[in-house]
């Protein structure tokens, strides 16, 4: 299911949201389901050789140094993944929060935010699942416990919820601003990675980094470590959801404060037309010559005008 819209601001070559095909649907999250178990298992795998027993991690002796390897090396699986051929059928989200926000921005179908999510969260656990079946004990025991994620020393469960959802509000924001600029949209995968590694980087010691809560389900159910879970699942939501209002307000502030009605394929979000007030007489149309006609029909058909 790609993200790029039609003219009405719908997925091209589906029906709109309220009518779109669940066989579309599963196809997408299916794909999504794939994706997540392949980041996991690439996620538990980079996390054992470099923070578990091994040649590598005998070679960085200090935390800060392999958080800056793990960073790198998910950043960089995290952006082939989104490049990758099932990345762009599904969209590559593989991240609910970002599900979320793209339905927010009017570049995804909102029918298609909850399978998504569950399917995330089920490739989470398969990844991890494979991650311990492939590298066994070394992945189960300290200090890679299945690359579940803990808050540093005195991190409430509040200030946990905050510094995850700013982090994910953060993200989210400068997708979005990339998203609203043609030329910026070929960079959003290495942007996603970039962040996502530079939150791995910054955060590890304090809120874990995860900003992604398919990132943390699978290792925190395989581990048994289901503390802090639910701020790890619900955070980055939340600030998916109010960066997404912030931008959006933006954006419908540069338009001339006009009420919006979805986001073109730029991922700028268009005016909604006006509704003429009851008892109104209607304006006159316009001039219906030949050069006139196929200029309004030319203007629907191109992908580049809004609703």
């Amino acid at each position: 299911m790609s993200l790029i819209p039609g003219p009405n601001g719908s997925p091209a070559g589906t029906a709109p949201a309220a009518a779109l095909a669940w066989r579309t649907v599963a196809r997408g999250s299916a794909l999504e389901c794939v994706l997540a178990t392949v980041l996991l298992f690439g996620v538990t795998t980079i996390v054992r050789w470099v923070a578990g027993p091994s040649p590598v991690s005998a070679a960085i002796p200090r935390i800060h140094q392999e958080l800056l390897v793990i960073a790198a090396g998910v950043g960089v699986l995290l952006a082939v993944l989104i490049l990758s051929p099932a990345g762009k059928a599904s969209g590559g989200h593989i991240n609910p929060a970002i599900s979320l926000a793209m339905w927010r921005f009017g570049l995804f179908p909102g029918a298609a935010v909850v399978p998504y999510g569950v399917a995330q969260l089920a490739g989470s656990l398969l990844g991890t699942l494979a991650g311990r079946a492939v590298w066994g004990p070394a992945l189960s025991r300290p200090p890679v416990s299945d690359a579940a994620l803990q808050p540093g020393p005195g991190w409430s469960s509040g200030a946990l919820f905050a510094g995850e959802a700013a982090s994910m509000g953060i993200i989210v924001l400068l997708v979005g601003v990339f998203l609203a600029v043609p030329g910026l949209v070929p960079l959003v995968p290495w942007l996603v990675g970039l962040l996502i590694g530079a939150a791995i980087a910054l955060l590890g010691t304090t809120t874990g980094g995860s900003v992604n809560p398919a990132r943390q389900f699978g290792p925190a159910i395989v581990a048994g470590r289901p503390d802090f879970l639910w701020v790890y699942l619900l955070a980055p939501l939340v600030g998916a959801f109010v960066a997404t209002a912030f931008r959006n307000a933006l954006v419908r502030r540069r338009s001339g404060g006009q009420r919006t009605g979805g986001a073109g394929p730029d991922g700028a979000v268009r005016p909604r037309p006006r509704r003429p007030r009851p008892g109104a007489s209607p304006a006159p149309p316009p001039d219906e010559g030949p050069r006139a006609g196929a200029r309004r029909r030319n203007e629907f058909m191109d992908p580049a005008h809004g609703p």
